[in-house]
């Protein structure tokens, strides 16, 4: 016996629009649709190299691109790998900031000339919904000399200033007007400009053991005033080492100790920048050889 359909049949039988799944980690059906399309972009050639064959980094992108309402093939064109830490293309968050509706386009003024030090730009725009001017901070050269990033290994500050300052003074104004935008992420740029590092062939970049100790503030020296009064001169014996080592050496080491992958070490490595005296910087490096050559081996 034939059933009759109809209209009112088919429109009972589709799904209710809240009970459809979408895509994210809200639910286990939803973090398993999000591994499905994450697993369909892995296998794709048109990605990043960062991105093929590597599911938890394509179930990020796609997190991030859920979040901003963007295409996730967009997304993974302009989210950059930074020693470990992800950041936005300067080109992305400047188209960011221009469609989002709250501002006009981002508009330059410059001060200055080329070669001195006050020769700067800022970047600013304007709120439509106050008409009020929003502007960056200045960025000059004599910063850019301060902060080191036109000393860094493959400096784009020495080949084409214009156009680093326009990056970096919009990238500011979006971190000091709409960080909404960035998702508390900074540019790439702005992280190349913290260590001496390049872009590998997988679109990764690395940063040179060399710069840990760089990155390190030279220590103090302790001034004594001479003392007048004369002494008499006796021979102490030096005390012992303790062999007791600081929290934050203990911490980077076991990180060193943990680490699966060369990734890891890297991440263990920025950690360590952040954390550990100049005297310890030695003793961790020695750590992460052995532990790099352990890595090579298995």
């Amino acid at each position: 016996m034939n059933t009759q359909v109809t209209l009112s049949s088919m429109q009972k039988n589709q799904l209710n629009p809240s009970e459809q799944v979408l895509p994210g980690f809200n639910s286990q059906q939803g973090f398993e649709l999000m591994q499905r399309q994450a697993r369909m972009l892995a296998a794709s050639t048109l990605i990043p190299q960062q991105y093929r064959d590597n599911l938890p980094n394509c179930v990020i992108a796609l997190n991030m691109a859920s979040r901003l309402g963007a295409d996730p093939l967009l997304i993974m064109q302009n989210l950059y790998v930074v020693h470990g830490t992800p950041g936005w293309s300067a080109k992305f968050l400047i188209a960011s900031f221009n469609q989002c509706g709250r501002f006009s386009a981002i508009r330059y003024e410059w001060q200055g000339k080329q070669g001195n030090k006050n020769w700067g730009c800022r970047a600013w725009a304007v709120e439509k919904i106050s008409n009020e001017r929003v502007e960056s901070p200045w960025i000059t050269w004599e910063l850019v000399e301060a902060e080191g990033w036109s000393k860094k290994n493959g400096s784009k500050w020495k080949t084409m200033p214009e156009k680093m300052f326009m990056y970096r003074s919009a990238a500011w104004l979006v971190d000091t007007v709409a960080p909404e935008i960035s998702m508390g992420l900074q540019s790439a740029d702005q992280i190349q400009d913290t260590y001496d590092t390049e872009m590998n062939d997988e679109g990764i970049y690395t940063v040179t053991k060399e710069d840990l100790k760089q990155a390190e503030p030279e220590p103090q020296k302790k001034t004594t005033k001479p003392k007048t009064n004369k002494a008499e001169v006796v021979d102490i014996e030096p005390e012992p080492p303790t062999g007791e080592i600081s929290q934050n050496l203990a911490e980077c080491l076991g990180l060193i100790d943990l680490a699966k992958n060369h990734e890891d070490l890297e991440a263990a490595a920025v950690i360590a920048t952040q954390k550990l005296s100049i005297d310890e910087v030695d003793e961790f490096q020695n750590r992460y050889e052995i532990r790099e050559e352990e890595l090579k081996q298995s």
